[in-house]
């Protein structure tokens, strides 16, 4: 799930600790990392479900060749469900979203993530992050509420889906937790753990900030 990188629209939450535009320009280095690290797999196709018409032609421009879906929906909530639902539907028999919040996040927590899902008696695999909410969502079959039903960005997000899976009759299993980047407090950590060799365009510019 990708936006083009723009001040103001991208990364807000981290100004005013961060002028818009280096906002902006992080969240790109956040989002080319963690697309870069998803080509780079042989367990899995990539597809970036962008925000806007408009943005198609910047995504085909720094991820040539990667399949494209525009995100449809007044909610995030309902573009979530739209994107996954329409893959499902192209024959995918297991499909997952996530952000470009975790460009760090270790190999094998996908690993981990797409075999407890392959499991005969999960539905839906949901992975906690630090803030609260979750940093990866798969499922095997549409099950809608549980993106267009919760609010999300709230500090619940993680508990209320997972309470409503369980009175939805989801089977749903807690996938690797790991952290995201939101808030100015994120930026310490960031750059306290950041491997170059995994994230480098995010560590290089982290390192620069004041």
């Amino acid at each position: 799930m990708a936006k083009r990188p723009e001040p103001g629209r991208t990364k807000t939450r981290l100004s005013p600790a961060l002028p818009a535009q280096v906002a902006a320009d992080l969240y790109e280095c956040l989002l080319r990392d963690t697309i870069e690290r998803l080509q780079k797999r042989a367990d899995c196709e990539v597809v970036i479900a962008v925000d806007l018409h408009d943005s198609i032609a910047y995504f085909n421009e720094i991820a040539p060749g990667v399949k494209l879906v525009e995100q449809v929906g007044p909610t995030l909530g309902h573009r979530l469900d739209a994107v996954l639902s329409e893959l499902l539907a192209t024959g995918y028999s297991q499909v997952f979203a996530m952000g470009s919040d975790s460009p760090d996040f270790p190999a094998g927590h996908l690993q981990t993530a797409f075999a407890d899902l392959d499991r005969p008696g999960v539905d839906v695999l949901l992975a906690p992050s630090s803030d609260g909410g979750y940093w990866l969502i798969g499922w095997k079959k549409q099950w809608s509420p549980l993106v267009t039903d919760i609010e999300m960005s709230t500090p619940t997000v993680f508990a209320d889906t997972v309470a409503l899976a369980n009175e939805l009759g989801a089977r749903i299993v807690r996938g690797p937790a790991w952290h995201d980047v939101d808030v100015p407090e994120d930026l310490e950590r960031l750059r306290s753990s950041i491997n170059h060799s995994v994230t480098p365009r995010t560590a290089r510019f982290v390192q620069q900030l004041p």
